[in-house]
């Protein structure tokens, strides 16, 4: 059976600085060729002429394609999450729901709706041609909804839910509307999509707010 170390190329904990430096380039040199045009329209020798190294460089690092690519997932899970790990490690109320909910909207404003969530796009093209990194997403999308999760369950704690609000079902709720919001936003180049989607998971929450429960948590 082949390692998943064998799978992504080279281990980061084993390399010098330098090759540190020079497999991350040549993974954010694949993130952004993959994204822009396609995991099968980008060539091992298009990664390599981007990243400005030679073949033997290249595969030193990564065995073949497909070894770059799970790369690409992994790097694409960090940046992801690392994006929304502040604001979700807060969240246990609604004004730090809504506070993410405004980072992802501001997020997708500022690069114009161009390009919809990585994770999203990279699922959306892999998925069904191949199972290893349809696995590896399927993790990420649950370490994703796991943020999710812990923040609504610390949202019926405090009381901002009532307790027979169930915080697997909000979370996968939440983030398939992120993820539903964000394809609709690339193809009409609007936020528009990504803010409906969104708002109303919010309100749906809104009513599993105890019936005493005045305010205080923010909207």
């Amino acid at each position: 059976m082949v390692s998943a170390a064998r799978r992504r190329g080279t281990s980061r904990h084993r390399l010098t600085a330098k090759g540190r430096a020079t497999r991350d380039r040549i993974v954010a040199a694949a993130s952004r060729l993959m994204l822009d045009q396609g995991v099968g329209a980008t060539t091992v020798a298009d990664v390599q002429a981007a990243a400005k190294v030679s073949p033997s460089q290249l595969y030193h690092y990564f065995a073949d394609k497909n070894a770059l690519v799970y790369a690409v997932i992994e790097q694409q899970t960090d940046d992801v999450l690392r994006f929304q790990a502040r604001s979700l490690a807060q969240l246990d109320s609604f004004a730090t729901l809504r506070h993410w909910r405004d980072e992802l909207v501001a997020l997708q404003r500022g690069r114009n709706s161009m390009g919809g969530c990585p994770l999203g796009t990279l699922a959306g093209e892999l998925s069904e041609t191949d199972e290893h990194a349809r696995g590896e997403l399927a993790t990420s999308f649950a370490r994703w909804e796991e943020m999710l999760r812990r923040g609504i369950s610390a949202m019926r704690e405090r009381g901002e839910l009532c307790p027979e609000a169930d915080p697997d079902q909000l979370a996968l709720a939440l983030l398939g509307a992120v993820q539903g919001g964000m394809l609709l936003s690339q193809a009409r180049r609007e936020t528009a999509p990504l803010e409906a989607a969104i708002d109303l998971a919010i309100a749906h929450l809104h009513t599993l707010r105890p019936s005493d429960n005045g305010d205080h948590g923010g909207t």
